[in-house]
């Protein structure tokens, strides 16, 4: 990893508010922390043995799960910038209550300046939206509640 790729990865870090961030490359391992004052430090990781990880493709990353209260949970396939709407001034995606099949786009998350549409992948009524426009957004973290049809 050479000192730009850090540098992307501290911006990213800093972008998306994030404290702690570890990323492995094969051999290589590299921890990047922020403390209070919001400075980054730099870990030295040991050479880490090869673990190997099955292959996740970007649909069962933002698959719906089944949740508690039998509704299925619509979660961010990435970290970024959660928007509700395609631009400022346009009307959010999906509201609570609105209808939704598998192929509606309900919002868009901004990573790294790039804008991916995210999709339902499910069918049902949005019965929460469980992020606030312009939030930072975790991979995995619920951003929809949908009640299935």
């Amino acid at each position: 990893m050479d000192m730009e790729e850090i540098k992307q990865l501290v911006q990213l870090m800093v972008d998306n508010d994030l404290g702690e961030l570890d990323i492995t490359d094969g051999d290589k391992k590299i921890s990047l922390k922020r403390g209070a004052g919001g400075m980054v430090s730099l870990a030295p990781a040991a050479a880490a043995s090869p673990v190997p990880v099955a292959p996740v493709g970007p649909a069962a990353l933002a698959a719906p799960v089944v949740h508690a209260e039998n509704l299925l949970e619509i979660k961010s396939p990435m970290v970024g910038t959660f928007y509700a709407a395609p631009s400022p001034d346009s009307d959010p995606y999906v509201a609570v209550g609105a209808t939704i099949s598998d192929e509606s786009v309900v919002c868009i998350i901004e990573a790294m300046k790039v804008m991916n549409e995210i999709k339902a992948e499910c069918d049902g009524t949005i019965a929460e939206i469980c992020v606030k426009n312009a939030q930072p957004v975790e991979y995995g973290q619920v951003l929809f509640r949908v009640r299935p049809n």
